[in-house]
């Protein structure tokens, strides 16, 4: 467990060597990595093959991933005034991040290297974020006034970011955008539980426990689910937009995030919550809302798994950072 955040604590995280802050992140990453990891084998090499694996997708998709994203943002109040600077600084990150990602196939010499219909799918991974290692990370660094500036930034960023996910892969397939936008479970959780919040609703203390295993239930199978969906070769075809994108997210974000904290004049807490917040890993999700939409699930998959294993540099990275 780090010292509490702040000043003195920022200082004594700089004399941390290299070595410590990896076992430390390899901690926090190695569950999903495992995770991915028994997907991919019990597909392969057990009857558990391919047909069940989409019944999962469904169940996370449409039932599990949902009460997990509402359970998340309504459990801590949102104080929106007392975050204000920190509000200002996730939406703007947000904003950078899809702008970063949206942007590839329309860049001199880039673009025309990049097939559209598979950036549409994949645009999502460059802004997405896991938010159960961002809150397991977040009571690591700040205790409970961590966990409450995370979850700000969740209940705010996350139907950003599932508007932004779902956007391009609608218009690529030509669908109605209005439509896929009432229709998206992950949307209509996120977006619900932000007004339930705001409302003062809370979650009654006798459905806490059925509440909070379904979650763990709806993390532990969407990752299995992106491990069962992954095809390496998927991710060879598209190296160079997925190099783009792993590359927005687990480099150009952490320095923008540096850049906001010192304009915006965070107090460290502060800072030191969006630091971290720009450095996690993609959200398992990706896989199973490219999938359930029609895409090539195999190589977001690919995707989700690479993004986790760079959280292993992103985030000393994000917290170097923080220490200036």
């Amino acid at each position: 467990m780090l010292v509490q955040a702040g000043p003195t604590r920022i200082r004594r995280t700089r004399k941390r060597s290299g070595y410590s802050w990896t076992v430390n992140y390899l901690s926090l990453l190695f569950p999903d990595f495992c995770l991915i990891a028994c997907g991919f084998l019990i597909c392969r090499y057990t009857a558990l093959n391919r047909p069940v694996w989409d019944q999962v997708e469904k169940l996370v998709y449409f039932f599990l991933f949902p009460v997990l994203l509402f359970h998340s943002i309504v459990k801590s109040p949102l104080q929106l005034q007392a975050a204000s600077g920190l509000v200002a600084g996730g939406l703007m990150l947000a904003a950078a991040a899809i702008a970063l990602s949206y942007a590839l196939p329309y860049l001199p010499l880039l673009g025309r290297h990049i097939d559209r219909r598979a950036h549409a799918a994949a645009a999502q991974v460059g802004f997405r974020f896991n938010s159960f290692i961002g809150l397991a990370l977040a009571e690591r660094l700040a205790g409970a006034q961590g966990l409450l500036l995370i979850a700000v930034l969740i209940g705010i960023c996350v139907p950003v970011f599932n508007t932004a996910a779902v956007w391009p892969m609608a218009r690529q397939s030509q669908r109605h955008f209005g439509r896929e936008l009432l229709s998206n479970p992950l949307i209509l959780a996120t977006a619900s539980a932000l007004v339930a919040n705001l409302l003062g609703f809370r979650m009654p203390v006798w459905l806490e426990p059925a509440v909070g295993r379904i979650g763990a239930a709806s993390l532990a199978l969407g990752l299995m689910a992106a491990g069962a969906g992954m095809q390496l070769a998927a991710l060879a075809r598209t190296k160079l937009l997925g190099l783009s994108l792993i590359g927005i997210k687990h480099l150009l974000l952490p320095l923008i995030a540096y850049g906001l904290s010192r304009a915006l004049k965070l107090e460290p807490t502060q800072a030191l919550v969006l630091l971290a917040f720009s450095a996690l890993p993609t959200a398992s999700s990706a896989y199973v809302l490219a999938a359930r939409m029609g895409y090539d699930g195999a190589m977001v998959a690919a995707l989700v798994t690479t993004s986790t294993v760079m959280g292993l540099l992103s985030l000393p990275l994000a917290m170097h950072l923080a220490g200036h």
